[in-house]
């Protein structure tokens, strides 16, 4: 079959449009200007199929606003990538099969100028972390990367408490072990409230942290995002640790109620 030498036609970006469903790579997404749009190109992907990159789950998408200093610290000494600093946007996306975080991170990474401060592959599932200053940037990624794998924000897991409670008046010995667990974040000291969350899918810890940070004088301890089950223990004194739990479980209500049912 005879190809036709004309040139393709291109946008003010010299992307290249096509009409017909949305392809994968190599063009350009969001071909309605009301929507986000980005080209996406990588090696030779032409035998990839837009229903296969469709078919990637999306486990968990979550959206903090603003880093707070303390989990900007810790997620800095867990960081490959790009290191975060307090009142940055952060995008948390875990997604399956766990290699599908690759097309992820391509997707995102091409759509604006946001930064790559984590990719995990591990057991069943992936994980990236994007930061920018400009809310709008990160935001503008994740809408691009929900549009290539045909996704909604509703669409993610919801987000299952698999424990949660708050221990009083820690003991001498209970407080040595949690620190030598945990040498990423702050220590916890002999007498102080401790919080502890187990979620499953396990990014949307990240957000009760940020929420529990805004809200009150706690200390962070320990936050792991990453693994089939998500883990964060916050600690302080005993009505600044309610409080913190209370803005945690209601950032996982927050999540529950958009997502679907």
């Amino acid at each position: 079959m005879e190809r036709s030498l004309s040139p393709p036609a291109t946008g003010s970006r010299g992307f290249q449009r096509r009409s017909g469903p949305v392809p994968v790579t190599g063009t350009e997404l969001g071909l309605d200007s009301s929507g986000p749009s980005c080209v996406i190109t990588t090696d030779s992907e032409g035998l990839r199929t837009s229903s296969q990159v469709q078919s990637i789950e999306l486990r968990t998408y979550v959206f903090l606003d603003s880093l707070q200093p303390q989990l900007a610290a810790y997620m800095g000494t867990v960081s490959q990538g790009f290191l975060p600093i307090p009142g940055d946007a952060c995008l948390w996306l875990e997604v399956s099969p766990g290699m599908a975080v690759h097309r992820v991170t391509d997707i995102a990474l091409k759509a604006s100028t946001v930064r790559l401060g984590q990719m995990i592959v591990e057991r069943a599932f992936g994980s990236l972390a994007l930061y920018h200053r400009d809310q709008s940037n990160v935001l503008h990624s994740g809408d691009v990367v929900l549009e290539a794998i045909g996704s909604r924000v509703e669409q993610r897991s919801r987000c299952e408490v698999s424990w949660t409670e708050i221990i009083r008046a820690i003991t001498p010995d209970h407080a040595v072990l949690i620190n030598r667990q945990n040498r990423r974040g702050s220590m916890i000291q002999a007498g102080m409230s401790m919080f502890i969350l187990e979620t499953e899918p396990a990014g949307y810890v990240l957000i009760a942290a940020n929420e529990a940070e805004k809200a009150s004088n706690i200390t962070v301890v320990d936050v792991k995002a990453v693994g089939a089950f998500g883990r964060l223990t916050l600690a302080g004194r005993e009505g600044d640790v309610e409080e913190a739990a209370a803005a945690a479980m209601r950032a996982v209500e927050a999540i529950n109620r958009r997502a679907r049912a």
